[in-house]
């Protein structure tokens, strides 16, 4: 079907073939040559084309079946279709990004709505808008999560433009999973009260498709997709969190690399490659100790303070140390003794800072004890938790959902000093909870905060 696209002249093969496609979207079946020739000026074709090589052209399709010929007019096959179609999709793909688009998620909802109307024929568009949505979502899901791999193992582009890139993700991320956590429910529970053999039924008398036997089975399969989907759109949100986790860390990672331009280990590399450049022992030497600063000593000239209690034969290991200034080393000088510092009363900051800890301490101890509970519950339940104590339990979530689930879909998580310890598991639902500084809304997870 493709061996055009792998000839000498793939490119006026296409040119061709995208001729009798846009002929084919003005409705028309046949064309002679010249018709093809007046049509390559329209889909691009800037290239003076002889007759000669327009024939060989359409012979070539003619002998892959993609063209037929009556009475020397000429039209695509259905396999002919089928190749620029794949064309069409090939180019679509390699231009395109993927998104996720949260107007689908609502246009879904909305078609849903739609299905229980009593009108057939209302029922039949529906449906097939509805199968148009879901596979715009699943392309676009798929096209993007493909992205934002990529995008995740791309660290040779411009830190600039990489670390904008990044954050907008990033935001895109946690918006769409905001709306797909107010949106799944309630889609699962449109899907869950229809009756598809019923919807089905409906749509084919909408329709007037007695007589097509596929049908009825591609709307079956259609159905299923649909219901797996949203079923499984869990699956979806992990994705998303821990693609938002590895780009948080990839952010991080560039700011410490922009805070400092270099660090140990690159230095040490570029060490090694300095050393395997040397020639000889003497040039290796020299760099050793311009790199490490081992000069000869500086306190050799230090002598005792009797010298003449010591030989000047004497080895150094059999005489008596002699004090060395650290100021000597950095400075080559010996430690200037001068008049001592006055010394700082610093109780009044030991009791303050003794205070300071013993305040967070408390409010620490209030804190874990309003959070933890008796056994699994829903966050709608905690209605009386000040901020600040709520600001750890969301912390706490936050941690949670960062992990991966167990095998039941449980997740689990601690505080950083150990004492405390959060399993968490998907609910349905949404929770409302509201505090001195205002209100978050979010999904009704259950939760299980104990002490460790």
């Amino acid at each position: 079907m493709f061996r055009f696209t792998t000839t000498e002249h793939a490119e006026l093969h296409t040119a061709v073939l995208r001729a009798f496609g846009a002929a084919n979207e003005r409705l028309e079946t046949t064309l002679t040559l010249d018709d093809v020739q007046q049509r390559l000026r329209d889909v691009g074709w800037s290239e003076q084309v002889t007759d000669d090589e327009l024939t060989a052209s359409t012979a070539a399709l003619r002998q892959w079946g993609l063209i037929d010929a009556t009475q020397h007019r000429y039209g695509l096959t259905k396999l002919g279709e089928a190749a620029l179609a794949g064309i069409k999709h090939a180019l679509e793909t390699l231009t395109s990004s993927g998104a996720l688009q949260t107007a689908v998620l609502d246009a879904i909802a909305d078609r849903l709505d739609e299905l229980s109307e009593t009108d057939d024929r209302r029922t039949f568009t529906a449906l097939m808008e509805l199968e148009g949505h879901l596979e715009a979502l699943k392309t676009n899901t798929t096209r993007f999560n493909a992205d934002l791999q990529r995008l995740l193992r791309d660290e040779q582009a411009d830190l600039a433009t990489f670390q904008d890139v990044k954050r907008t993700t990033i935001t895109y991320l946690r918006d769409f999973i905001g709306d797909l956590d107010a949106r799944k429910q309630q889609i699962r529970e449109k899907i869950d009260s229809i009756d598809p053999v019923k919807l089905h039924e409906r749509a084919r008398n909408g329709a007037d498709l007695y007589q097509d036997e596929n049908w009825l089975d591609h709307r079956v399969q259609a159905w299923d997709n649909l219901k797996a989907w949203f079923h499984n759109v869990d699956q979806l949100q992990d994705v998303a969190r821990k693609a938002i986790i590895q780009l948080l860390r990839v952010l991080d990672r560039i700011s410490e690399q922009r805070r400092r331009p270099t660090n140990t280990a690159a230095d040490f590399k570029a060490l090694a490659r300095w050393f395997a450049r040397t020639e000889t022992e003497d040039e290796a030497h020299e760099l050793f100790n311009a790199a490490f600063g081992l000069w000869p000593a500086r306190h050799a000239h230090l002598a005792h303070a009797d010298g003449e209690l010591i030989p000047s034969g004497e080895p150094w290991h059999n005489t008596p140390p002699v004090p060395v200034s650290p100021q000597l080393r950095k400075t080559g000088k010996q430690e200037h003794i001068g008049s001592t510092g006055k010394i700082r009363n610093v109780d009044e900051v030991r009791r303050n800072r003794r205070e300071h800890a013993e305040k967070e301490r408390a409010e620490l101890e209030h804190a874990w004890r309003q959070i933890q509970t008796d056994g699994p519950i829903r966050i709608s339940t905690l209605t009386k938790l000040d901020h600040d104590t709520f600001h750890r339990l969301i912390d706490l979530v936050g941690r949670a959902l960062g992990s991966d689930p167990d095998s039941t879909g449980t997740r689990t998580a601690g505080t950083s000093d150990g004492r405390m310890q959060i399993n968490l598991r998907n609910a349905r639902g949404w929770a409302t909870i509201t505090t001195q500084k205002g209100t978050l809304s979010g999904p009704d997870y259950v939760i299980d905060v104990q002490s460790r």
